[in-house]
């Protein structure tokens, strides 16, 4: 039993990557006084743990960064089109140093359990280190991608050698020169890592379930033009990006598909491969709804695929053919695809020859042993609820969020759950999230949730909670968007198909990032329809 004295404050934030910071700068604008719950010892979520070899954003650097204040836009000089990990965690540092907001974070301490108290409308916080706080608002910003996958293989705890997870990498990193290492796993982490860590160890071996497509990232130094150039148009950059899909300025090609002579799209895929970047998987508009589109990129990529790796059957093997292009994201990567030409690189398709189990040695599969001296684990994560579901949360009548969302998560806006007043989730299930520009949408829904905060108490509520009938419509809402599209075809984490037992529901919203942000403003334009707000 904690002998700690409980502490009392206005909202409890769990998680202080780049969503919980603004979390903290936001409540305590507003007049609130926030303590932020984080279980690193360092500011900057997912960019805090995975310090894996190749970590890097995919998206632009000048777009995958904070809006909210024009000087902090303009003082912090990006050095890449597309930044690498430890300068995004720099960044985060930088943005904690400069606003002050380290003084309101507990780190090293993890969020256990919630408990929500309906007489006294507060929430009753633990922590791992045995601190108990009360709040009138929690606020979950734990991250769609921080809850790490262990996978379920025979004697993983038998290896003698060394083990690294991508996910949870070591400060001090791994030393794999003149090794024998497996990589496990071929999604982002993977594809990011596997290029370097071929350049120096002795025999890399790579197990793939399930191949991913990759694209070039095409990263390059921003010049000093570059950056006058970005900074002059900013405000144009961040305007066309809250109206868009994904959250940056993109643009798919102004002429729909089925209007471009045959002869002129190859041309116009060669264009978007040649810039790199995700965003191949958007060349034309419907090109994840329509499968005569999506046909046609996919036939693009995968001639380029087979146009690098020299060996047939290996490019066969690092062809998709679970999934249309675009509906599991697509990876980036810097060399990804040559690196299988090189004579100490060897895969082993997990489909022919499934493992049997990891030995003191090494690993075995259906084909025979192996012995390593290193295996990394690029297994990926439980996605979008599985962090905030380790946490035992309990509404007012004792009913826990990991029994109302057995069957799928139901959420209003992707930002509150029925029968859980009080309690936020950011950029989790039912929001654009994870498929736009995640520091944006973070931006749009902190100001949203403390925007509906504040006029809350200025009108002498103590309560907010999404009513169970708006929130089972907005979640049939972002089904039936998913249905209309490719995405539900494939088995992605975005289903949950990657966590054995876990329900098959489509999780976030695809409607776009602008969309999505207009459906939020007239829900607030409504007098926050959906939402019950009471004393």
């Amino acid at each position: 039993m904690s002998t700690q004295a409980r502490l009392h404050t206005d909202v409890v934030i769990a998680g202080a990557g780049f969503a919980g910071l603004y979390a903290i700068y936001t409540a305590r604008r507003l007049g609130l006084d926030p303590v932020c719950i984080e279980a690193g010892a360092d500011v900057g979520g997912v960019w805090y743990w995975n310090r894996y070899p190749g970590a890097r954003c995919d998206v632009e650097s000048a777009d995958y960064s904070y809006s909210f204040d024009a000087d902090l836009q303009r003082d912090w000089r990006w050095s890449e089109r597309y930044a690498t990990q430890p300068e995004i965690l720099a960044y985060a540092r930088h943005v904690a140093d400069r606003f002050h907001l380290r003084r309101h974070i507990r780190f090293s301490e993890r969020v256990t359990s919630a408990a929500f108290d309906e007489d006294a409308a507060l929430w009753t916080i633990t922590t791992d280190k045995g601190a108990v706080l009360t709040a009138r608002w929690f606020i979950s910003a734990v991250g769609s991608l921080s809850a790490p996958v262990r996978p379920d293989i025979p004697g993983i705890d038998r290896f003698r050698g060394t083990t690294a997870f991508t996910a949870t990498w070591p400060e001090d990193g791994v030393d794999y020169e003149g090794k024998r290492v497996a990589v496990i796993g071929t999604g982002s982490s993977g594809v990011q890592s596997i290029p370097i860590i071929a350049r120096s160890a002795a025999q890399l071996t790579v197990y793939q379930r399930s191949a991913n497509y990759s694209v070039p990232v095409l990263n390059r130094e921003l010049s000093d033009e570059d950056w006058a150039a970005i900074q002059e148009n900013y405000p144009e950059r961040r305007r066309k990006s809250f109206r868009s899909g994904g959250g940056s300025p993109h643009e798919a090609h102004p002429v729909p598909f089925h209007d471009v002579p045959e002869a002129e799209r190859e041309a116009i895929f060669e264009r978007a491969w040649g810039e790199g970047g995700v965003l191949f998987g958007k060349v034309f508009n419907s090109q994840t709804a329509d499968e005569t589109i999506n046909a046609a990129a996919r036939d693009f990529a995968e001639r380029k695929i087979r146009s690098i790796v020299r060996d047939p059957q290996r490019a066969r093997d690092l062809t998709p053919d679970d999934h249309p292009i675009g509906t599991k994201r697509i990876c980036t990567d810097s060399g990804y695809y040559d690196t299988f030409n090189r004579p100490n690189v060897d895969l082993v398709n997990l489909r022919r020859t499934p493992f049997e189990e990891i030995t003191e040695t090494g690993i075995r599969t259906t084909d025979g042993h192996r012995e390593f001296d290193i295996i990394i684990f690029a297994t990926g994560f439980d996605a979008l609820t599985g962090t905030v579901l380790r946490i035992d949360i309990r509404g007012p009548r004792g009913d826990r969020l990991q029994d109302a969302w057995v069957d799928g998560p139901v959420t209003l806006l992707g930002m509150q759950v029925p029968g859980f007043p009080n309690f936020f989730n950011i950029n989790g299930p039912g929001c654009p999230g994870v498929l736009t520009n995640m520091i944006l949408g973070a931006e749009h829904q902190v100001n949203w949730v403390f925007e509906l905060i504040r006029d809350a108490q200025a009108r002498g509520y103590t309560m907010i909670e999404a009513r169970p009938d708006a929130a089972t419509d907005w979640t049939d809402h972002v089904l039936a968007v998913a249905d209309r599209t490719l995405f539900t075809r494939g088995n992605t984490w975005y289903l949950g198909a990657n966590i054995p037992g876990k329900k098959r529901v489509f999780m976030p919203y695809l409607g776009g990032f602008g969309a999505y942000v207009g459906y939020c403003d007239t829900v607030r334009r409504d007098g926050y329809k959906g939402f019950v707000l009471s004393s």
